[in-house]
């Protein structure tokens, strides 16, 4: 006789569990201690299974015979629905362990630092995480929606950190989209969020882009009086047009000063890509200074802390600073659109070894290592004669005559 709501409610419990049927395969297991659990009993190749649907009247008697007819279609269509349902738990449990903050560590782990990323982009890839944690980093990874990604990216704007809510969202994508491609979760919420956040308004870095100023600079460093290593980082650095992170994690067995070159690895470079990078014999004196004072091993500018350490990415800028520069004068950074200006302004050479010098076309990585590639011989005579209008500059020597832009 099929269960009804008032037999359901009579049954006792006794001392031992028994089962009371309902129709086809559902039935109600009562326990000593009242409990009252709906099974779905079935049969797959000659073996009987059992499905645990829940309990009574938590589940209602419609819903268990709705779970036991979707089981029975299950079964028909060559299913297991009480396997489906233990890979279900499982993959619930698996995700609810799944949260932000751990998919992004593993992202920056396996993506980023096994990949060998510059240390830099790590520490920033860390930073953002430390940013958006708080609000979203203990959420199991597959529910977080768009709003909690936004939330705490408004909260960043508020505060006037456009560019790092941007990049902060930018992370997160990245991060989402490894969850994608890992199976933690079924989208990007991020890609709703475009064009959700204030655009920042376009900077460039402070440079020096007059010859008598960039003389007087030149003047300065040579006047430095920190930290010896900080000096002569300060004078290759407006020589060989690098990033100033490029520069900083500069290491020996990289630099050739024989044939005069410097063949940075892909994994330092923004764009991923190997470039050389010609040393004038100016640049190879200063190296020849500081590896009589520190040996060719490791960095070749360590931090002054510890030689295991490059030196911070803030102590160059620190150091113009202290010369009495301000950062909308000069940064480190701007070093690099000093050289780009004048070497155009010349007119002497060819825009593509500029580019290429920059780093800016580097498309090939075999050409963009070795030193026979395209413009090489053109950007060696190039860094050398810049090489010696820098010293002009310095000695407060013949300029170049140019529509030069105002700093």
């Amino acid at each position: 006789m099929p269960l009804t709501d008032t037999r359901l409610r009579a049954l006792k419990p006794k001392d031992k569990p028994y089962k009371v049927t309902d129709e086809r395969g559902l039935y109600v297991e009562v326990t000593p201690t009242g409990s009252k659990l709906w099974r779905f009993r079935y049969r797959i190749g000659g073996a009987q299974k059992k499905l645990c649907i829940g309990s009574y009247p938590d589940i209602s008697l419609k819903q268990a015979r709705d779970a036991a007819y979707e089981a029975r279609r299950a079964v028909a269509s060559g299913g297991d629905p009480a396997f489906e349902k233990r890979k279900r738990k499982i993959r619930a449990e698996f995700l609810s362990a799944q949260t932000f903050e751990a998919v992004a560590r593993e992202y920056i782990e396996q993506m980023m630092v096994q990949n060998g990323r510059a240390d830099g982009t790590i520490v920033k890839a860390n930073y953002f995480l430390d940013k958006l944690a708080p609000a979203i980093g203990n959420r199991p990874i597959n529910e977080i929606e768009p709003f909690e990604v936004l939330a705490p990216l408004k909260r960043l704007e508020a505060t006037g950190k456009h560019e790092t809510a941007k990049k902060c969202r930018s992370f997160a994508g990245r991060v989402f989209r490894y969850g994608v491609a890992t199976t933690r979760c079924k989208s990007d919420p991020t890609s709703m969020l475009k064009g959700a956040l204030v655009t920042p308004r376009a900077t460039h870095y402070a440079a020096i882009l007059e010859p008598t100023e960039l003389g007087g600079l030149l003047r300065a460093i040579d006047d430095f009086t920190g930290y010896m290593v900080t000096k002569l980082a300060l004078q290759i650095a407006p020589h060989v047009f690098v990033r100033p992170g490029e520069l900083r994690h500069a290491e020996w067995h990289e630099i050739d000063l024989v044939d005069g070159v410097w063949k940075i690895p892909a994994g330092k470079m923004k764009a991923r890509r190997a470039h050389a990078v010609p040393l004038s014999k100016q640049v190879r004196s200063y190296l020849t200074d500081l590896a009589e004072m520190l040996g060719r091993e490791g960095y070749v500018f360590p931090s002054a802390r510890s030689s295991k350490r490059p030196m911070s990415e803030n102590t160059l800028n620190a150091a113009f600073r202290r010369m009495g520069y301000s950062k909308e004068e000069v940064t480190a950074h701007g070093l690099r659109a000093t050289a780009s200006t004048f070497l155009n302004e010349s007119g002497l050479w060819n825009p593509d070894a500029i580019e290429r010098a920059l780093a800016h076309g580097d498309s090939n990585v075999v050409r963009g290592i070795y030193h026979r590639g395209k413009h090489w011989d053109e950007r060696v005579r190039m860094a050398q004669w810049w090489s010696d209008y820098l010293d002009e500059l310095r000695t407060g020597g013949k300029v170049i005559v140019g529509k030069f832009a105002k700093g």
